[in-house]
């Protein structure tokens, strides 16, 4: 059994602004010719198919055209992720299942597999845990309770069916995974983390969430994205995982997807950036600048699109200012929560630290948002 392990897709997303539709396309056509060169067996895509639960007609019609071009070459079985609508993108599942298409957006139907061949694939979809909790009585409301009971449901079926191999695909974050500042948070009261021990018993388990590629052990792996959606993102090779499923450990084989345009980052005063010839490798990149200089220099980011004409992002942070040891923002926000960044906006607007009552309801809005979309 040969699996090519994909996800991430986001489909319809910007890179600040810049379209990467063309980009998509393009990885698309890349995974396409994989699944033929290679006889891949069945095409697994572990969530965020889209980037938004409301994706514009454009990512629509790429997604239907690659979900056709696929079909006509082998199976295919395809999870919701937490950008995903699970009631737009689960609309007429029941009936693509016919055509070798299984989208699996229903909690409830865990465990069922989509048999192929003589392997089982059971799709898990994001799982909100405040939207499971009484339907599946958990004690406690956290992404690890969530996956837990999933498990235990897909652990029912594959006992049901002695001696068949077992692939499993989830959308979550598991323990010791390497974020990067494109994944949208989804914690629960400050838990968002499984233990990777939760799919013990699956041959394989192919995960979606985090956009960098890397093997929690030899059998649970991170796709990654097929393009970089950040900054932070710039040294990441992306690709997908071809699977091949033979006696007792799987063995995975990176596939790379084409670079339509690298990401990088620079910093330093603007005189040395645009002097220093080792930049040189810079000139074709969408760029993040950071400045040093002690003033702001005027008309920056005209001078360096000169040099550097894919500039996207300008940022300011004069040598020796502040005492943040000349970390970027998104360096300074990381592995601080939604609900931290809120409390330090109203300290910083009302020169007091929030309320109990101030970060209880921000607490109730984040909540509301998270399960507004997630019900879409």
């Amino acid at each position: 059994m040969r699996l090519l392990h994909t996800s991430d897709w986001h489909l319809g997303r910007s890179f600040h602004r810049e379209g990467l539709l063309g980009a998509q396309a393009d990885f698309i056509d890349h995974v396409v010719e994989t699944v033929r060169s290679e006889r891949v067996d069945c095409v697994l895509i572990s969530g965020d198919v889209y980037d938004r639960a409301l994706p514009g007609v454009d990512a629509v019609r790429l997604c239907n055209q690659a979900l056709e071009r696929l079909a006509e070459l082998t199976r295919v079985v395809l999870i919701a992720g937490n950008h995903d609508s699970v009631q737009r993108l689960g609309f007429g599942s029941s009936l693509m299942d016919a055509g070798g298409v299984h989208i699996r957006t229903d909690p409830s139907r865990v465990g069922e597999p989509v048999m192929v061949g003589d392997t089982a694939v059971y799709g898990i979809p994001y799982l909100e845990p405040e939207l499971v909790r009484n339907d599946w009585e958990l004690d406690e409301r956290s992404h690890a309770a969530a996956l837990t009971e999933a498990m235990a449901r897909v652990r029912a079926g594959m006992a049901a069916r002695p001696g068949t191999r077992s692939v499993v695909m989830a959308h979550a974050f598991v323990t010791g995974g390497e974020a990067s500042d494109s994944e949208r948070d989804i914690s629960v009261g400050g838990a968002s983390s499984v233990p990777a021990a939760v799919f013990e018993g699956a041959d394989y388990v192919a995960l979606g969430h985090l956009h960098g590629r890397q093997a929690m052990t030899d059998r649970v792996r991170y796709s990654g994205s097929p393009l970089a959606y950040s900054f932070s993102e710039e040294r990441h090779v992306k690709g997908s995982w071809l699977v091949d499923l033979r006696g007792g450990e799987p063995h995975a084989e990176f596939v790379e997807a084409p670079v339509p345009r690298r990401v990088g980052r620079l910093r330093g005063r603007i005189d040395d950036l645009l002097a220093d010839p080792r930049h040189e490798a810079y000139e074709d990149r969408w760029l993040q600048v950071t400045l040093t200089d002690p003033r702001r220099p005027s008309g920056a980011m005209e001078r360096l699109r000169r040099r550097f004409p894919h500039t996207l992002v300008l940022g300011f942070e004069p040598e020796g200012a502040g005492d943040d040891g000349g970390r970027t923002w998104s360096e300074r926000v990381k592995e601080r929560s939604e609900l931290d960044i809120a409390g330090d906006f109203v300290a910083e607007m009302g020169d007091a630290p929030a309320t109990a009552a101030e970060r209880d309801l921000l607490h109730e809005a984040f909540e509301g948002c998270r399960l507004k979309e997630a019900r879409l």
